[in-house]
């Protein structure tokens, strides 16, 4: 199909926006700020997929406007677009249905041709290679002591291996809520994360203190520990997309960890960027906002807010209404307390550069540039990795199980899980077998740190 200009409404920030698409046989929906001229299509501003789609036309909020529910890599999206005249929305939707009508048959013939899907035939590969080197261990092999938190796709419980007297967090999702929100690859990218990385400061059990505001010098502390991490994801091609102050927490000797990889984007170099809109509303970075391609500058953005937070006992830039709080994080200056530091006003403000390319962090040199800001002046970063700096605080528990720094919301409440005659023999669940294709990196896998 040829090149026809439609105006795009944005999905986060509600104004109409002038874009160059291009609906391709294979079903990508390709959208560009300006026309491409040359015959090799640069990465597209935006990337949809028809297939399985869904149409429906409207004369709102404009004349001529459609909307196209549709898949951005595994989530699935509502996008609204406004064309010129009727007849060209007609052409659009056409056009559009019959792409998708199309990739449904060649689907449907697939699997007639081969009943045994290769996804399925991988993910037992898969399976069978996480599973070689452990005896499988099963719900059976815990007892379960409380609730720690409870969210959107599950739980997580406070948990003792019954063999070891080990304790862990075990994290249970609701695996149909996770296939109907489309959340499968992000699942499978934080069990992979957690297994592939060893660093001091990504293992957590303790919620962070619930102080209102800390002083500089307990806020360099944990600043310096999250740069580290951060810096040691990064180095591992791993962008963590999600910093904020419910992902960071304590453990038992008053170190910070990061916690919830689901948001992580891997295999990112330098010079790679991401599309994909994702995040905590407050804690977007302007670059992401903007629709524009990202780096990893997103995460230093991310680490300023934070900062923030901990030495000014308040977000940076906050709006109960999503659209004033997005127009606030693109257009408004930063403002500091009196009382802060030069030096901490300088790091913030640098940190929370609304162009990533001059954000602090945002060059080649990544966290090392941040590493000799003179806020960490005091700061030998050997010792950060070693752990060897003395925590400002550390936590008052008296042993493995105290929950006294979690939720009594939760903590109180009774932990309930699959019955036990759902399970087999081997602890599954009997009645799940038609999911288990979708989440076929998942066993039992303990961390590889103390």
């Amino acid at each position: 199909m040829s090149w026809v200009t439609v105006i795009y409404l944005g999905e986060y920030i509600k104004n109409w926006r002038p874009r160059y698409f291009l609906l391709k046989t294979d079903g990508s929906f390709i959208g560009y700020k300006e026309k491409p001229q040359d015959a090799d299509l640069p990465y597209p501003l935006n990337n949809f997929s028809v297939a399985k789609c869904q149409l429906m036309k409207t004369e709102r909020p404009k004349p001529n406007t459609f909307i196209i529910r549709c898949l951005q890599w595994t989530t699935v999206i509502e996008r609204t677009f406004h064309v010129d005249t009727p007849e060209e929305r007609d052409e659009w939707t056409d056009a559009i249905q019959m792409v998708a009508d199309k990739l449904q048959r060649q689907e449907e013939e697939r699997i007639q041709c081969s009943p045994t899907s290769q996804i399925d035939n991988i993910g037992e590969e898969e399976m069978d290679t996480s599973t070689s080197h452990h005896k499988r261990k099963t719900m059976n092999d815990f007892d379960y002591l409380k609730l720690l938190g409870k969210g959107t796709f599950g739980k997580v419980i406070l948990v003792r291996e019954k063999a070891s007297g080990k304790y862990y967090a075990m994290k249970i999702l609701k695996k149909e809520v996770i296939i109907a929100k489309d959340e499968v690859a992000h699942t499978l990218t934080e069990s992979r994360v957690l297994k592939n990385t060893r660093h001091p400061f990504l293992t957590l059990f303790f919620h962070l203190s619930r102080e209102r505001v800390f002083s500089e010098d307990r806020t360099r502390f944990y600043g310096a520990e999250i740069v580290s991490a951060l810096d040691y994801l990064h180095s591992a091609k791993i962008v963590y997309r999600d910093l904020k102050l419910e992902n960071l927490m304590l453990d038992k000797d008053g170190h910070i960890k990061i916690t919830d990889f689901g948001l992580c984007k891997e295999g990112i170099t330098d010079a790679a960027t991401m599309k994909t809109f994702c995040g905590t509303p407050e804690y977007l970075a302007p670059e992401v906002l903007e629709d524009n391609d990202y780096g990893r500058a997103v995460d230093w953005w991310g680490l300023g807010v934070v900062m923030y937070e901990m030495m000014c006992g308040r977000l940076p830039f906050y709006n109960q209404d999503h659209e004033k709080l997005f127009e606030l994080i693109l257009m408004e200056d930063i403002k500091f307390p009196r009382t802060l530091s030069a030096d901490a006003k300088s790091l913030l403000s640098g940190l929370l550069i609304k162009d990533p390319n001059k954000r602090l962090g945002g060059g080649p040199d990544d966290a090392k540039e941040i590493m000799r800001h003179s806020f960490f002046a005091t700061i030998d970063w050997q010792d950060v990795y070693d752990k060897k700096l003395i925590p400002p605080f550390k936590p008052q528990v008296s042993s493995e199980t105290d929950t006294r720094y979690f939720d009594e919301e939760f903590t109180a409440q009774t932990i309930t899980i699959t019955p036990p005659e759902k399970f087999d023999e081997d602890g599954m669940d009997c009645m799940d077998n038609e999911r288990r294709p979708h989440f076929p990196q998942f066993s039992y896998s303990a961390s590889g740190r103390e």
